[in-house]
């Protein structure tokens, strides 16, 4: 979760502002997560085929979860495929 967004399978543990519905996409090329939107640390790398649950999307960032390694990021937008 983050201050301002949480998943909605997290409402009945954590209070935020506001829930977004994941929504299942598929990596299509390979990219990196990252803990801030735009200059963040890498934290994990994305391969094509990996599972991404989008939450949110501003500009050409996508935030989520990667659920196969349980890390919550960043990652380019234009990677990822709807389910």
């Amino acid at each position: 979760m983050r201050g301002d967004l949480a998943d909605v399978r997290l409402a009945q543990q954590v209070f935020a502002p506001h829930y977004a519905q994941a929504m299942p996409c598929i990596v299509i090329r390979p990219t990196v997560l990252r803990s801030k939107s735009t200059d963040g640390e890498e934290v994990a790398a994305l391969a094509v085929g990996d599972t991404f649950e989008l939450l949110e999307v501003t500009r050409d960032r996508a935030w989520g979860i990667a659920p196969a390694i349980g890390l919550v990021g960043y990652c380019d937008r234009l990677a990822l495929e709807l389910a």
